[in-house]
This record gives structure tokens, sequence and C-alpha cells, in this order.
């Protein structure tokens, strides 16, 4: 039986510090946090659960698990949720930004000499981050398989929505594959949904979530509407940010291939831009999403550059914000029901799917054409999952790769 302690106890006392000390300790992580969501959870646990104690472990958990649950950048949710804690709104604020700018400004500033890569050798190195992508993907469909589809329903789910997505031909077959994934669960997964413990309040009112709410709601299916109104370029890049942002489930790489649906299928850039920059955002540290800075930075409609970095990265991470302020104040309640977390293992099979979906196309399809090509991806991909290599090691190997691929002609 659970102790009082592990029964009652708030997540936190009330904001004791400063947004100044949550800034200078996340611009830390945020320069050295290499790795990925689960690998920042982990930098996060030593950080404030074992050296400062700004958390209990128990309450960190716990909050890990709320927003492995919610839809958005797991990571930097969690980042964002004890910079709350510790010194309030802005605290929390002061947590995504020192988490997110270093690796956002280190993309923006590659997005500004990627054009300068030309010839053999630039060729080569971006290919060599084409193929890296390919590495990566392989190992996030391997590891999430693993973990969320462990039994024969849930890969199933997977199975059917991973078929979805490479059969239809618009982000309409995304956005059904996760739905008809969230019902699936509520048939098939409800055996091994459990009930997790109980914790106190976070610092955060009802009533100031159910604004968030309904401010993420109304962002969701207000900026298509006006969108579609205005005709804006600014207005249409937003949107597409948003719904990707809002739309992921599972972890940064999820939103792949929504980001291509978004930005590659209306022409806005090419797969091979898009692969390369999403390459090199697997040498940088800090959240996966800050991709968009990059994408935001080289797409063809205005604005672009640094305006449309900014706009890139305000887009993509609000929406998660949002819905986790919308959940802190009620999500003792919200993880009880057992049918929110089988209804949330049919989500989390399905992103599977279309991970796997997009590890085949673009990745695989647009970066491996050659012997040689598959021989680096698979190297890259054998460091990571046996070695466990550190991934900028593995971008600089394959990068490395590309390079005398290009320059041999093989």
């Amino acid at each position: 039986m659970p102790s009082v302690n592990e029964t009652t106890q708030p997540l936190a006392s009330p904001p004791v510090g400063s947004s100044i000390e949550v800034l200078r300790v996340f611009a830390k992580l945020g320069f050295t946090c290499f790795g990925g969501p689960i690998a920042h959870i982990g930098y996060f646990r030593d950080e404030f659960v074992v050296r400062r104690k700004w958390i209990d472990e128990h309450a960190y958990v716990d909050l890990v698990g709320l927003c492995q649950l919610l839809p958005g950048p797991a990571s930097s949710q969690v980042g964002f949720s004890i910079g709350l804690m510790r010194a309030g709104y802005l605290g929390g604020l002061a947590a995504w930004a020192g988490f997110t700018l270093p690796s956002a400004i280190v993309l923006t500033l590659f997005a500004y000499g990627a054009g300068a890569l030309t010839g053999r050798i630039g060729a080569g190195l971006l290919h060599g981050l084409k193929l890296t992508a390919v590495a990566i993907v392989a190992q996030a469909v391997w590891g999430m398989a693993r973990t969320l589809c462990p039994d024969r329903e849930r890969g199933s789910i997977a199975a059917v929505a991973a078929l979805i997505v490479l059969l239809s031909t618009s982000s309409v077959g995304q956005i059904g594959a996760i739905m008809l994934g969230g019902i699936a669960g509520l048939w098939l997964c409800r055996s091994s949904a459990t009930t997790p413990s109980r914790h106190g309040a976070m610092p955060v009112s009802r009533t100031a979530g159910v604004v968030a709410l309904a401010c993420f709601l109304l962002l969701l299916v207000g900026l298509p509407v006006l969108r579609g109104l205005t005709g804006s370029a600014g207005i249409a890049l937003f949107e597409a940010f948003y719904r990707s942002g809002a739309l992921v489930f599972g972890g940064g790489h999820v939103v792949l291939p929504l980001l291509r649906e978004a930005f590659v299928t209306p022409g806005w850039l090419s797969d091979d831009a898009f692969l390369a920059g999403y390459g090199a955002a697997q040498a940088v540290p800090g959240p996966l999403f800050t991709f968009a800075a990059y994408l935001g930075t080289v797409v063809s409609p205005e604005p672009h550059g640094a305006a449309g970095a900014a706009l890139g990265l305000i887009g993509i991470f609000l929406p998660g914000i949002l819905i986790l302020l919308g959940a802190l104040p009620f999500w003792d309640s919200f993880l009880k029901q057992a049918s929110t977390l089988a209804l949330t293992r049919g989500v989390n099979a399905a992103v599977v799917g279309l991970l796997g979906a997009a590890l085949y196309n673009p990745v695989w399809t647009s970066s491996v054409k050659t012997p040689g090509d598959f021989s680096i991806a698979l190297v890259a991909f054998v460091l990571l999952v046996a070695w466990r290599a550190p991934p900028l090691i593995v971008v600089a190997i394959s990068a490395i790769g590309g390079i005398l691929l290009a320059v041999t002609g093989s």
C-alpha cells in the first residue's frame, strides 16, 4: 500500500526561486543535453531530483508520465513544468527559453549557411546528413515499437496506421490514423490500462487551465479558417507549425511526417533541404522541435529568415504548452480514468505506425540509392543502437561518409 507521503504529497511547493535562476540552469542544459527526449528526461532527473532537489522522485515520475500522454514535446513540457513550479509562469517561460534557444540559434545559422554548401563536398555533406536521418528515425521506430507496441493488439494498430499513411496522399490520412488508433485502443487496450498513483495539484488554477484549453482548441480550429479567409502567408506558416505541434504524440521524431506533409507537399521547400535540416538537428543539443527554426528560416513563403524561425518556434511549441497548462489542474482525475489510458495506448501505437511509414517515405526512398548509402546508414544505425554512440559522433561519421562517397563517385 502506498505511504501517505506518496499519495498526498503535492508535486511541488509554491514557487520559491527566481526566473533568472531557472534560466541559468536550463541554459546550461540547453547547451549540453544531447540524445533526444528520453535522454533529456534523464538529464532533468539528475539535475532537479538528485542534485538540486527541486522536485521529489515520485512527483517527477508522475509528471513525466503526464507529459508522455499529452501531445507535444514531452521533455520540453517536463522542463516547462519544473520551471513553473520553481518560479511561476515566468519560471516556465525561462525554462523553455533556456532549453530551446541554444539549438534553435545553431539551426537558424545552419539554415543561412546551407545554401553555400555547393559542389561535391557540400553536396556530399548534405547527403551524409540525410543518411543520418535514416539511422535516427530507424532507431526511433525500433525503440518506440518495443516500448509502445509490446503486444499483438498494439502491433496491429501500428501496422494498420502505417498502411493508412502509406496509401494516403494527404495529411487527412495521418490524422485519421491517429483517430482510428485511439478508437482501437479503447476497444483493444483496456486490459493493459493501470491506475497511476495520486498526487496533489500543480500551481495552476482550474480557471487558468480551462482558459489554456480553450485557447488551444480555438487556435487549432480557428487558424485554418483565418488562413482561408485572409490568404496570408504568415498565418499559413504559423498554422502549419501549430497543427504539427498539436498532433504529435510520442516524441520529437513523430513530428517528421507531419512537418513534411505541411511544408514539402505544398512546395515550400524540397525534400532534400528538409532531410538535410533534419539530419543537422540530430547534431545539436536540446529538443528536436527546434527543427522548426530551420524550417522557418528556409521556407519560400514570407516571412522567412530570422522572423520565420521565431514564427516556427512559437507555432510548434505553443500547443504543447497550452494543453499542458490545461491538463495540470485536472491531471489526477484525468489519469485515473482507465478509458483515457486505453485511448492513449492506441494513439501511441498509431504514431509508431506513422513514424514507420515516414521511415520508408520520404526518409529511405529519398536517401538510400546505392550500396554505399546503405552502408553508411547501417553503420550509423549500429553505432546508435548497439554501441549507444552520442548522436553528435554519428552525425560527424555520416557526414564524412557522405563526402567520401561524393568525392569518389561511389
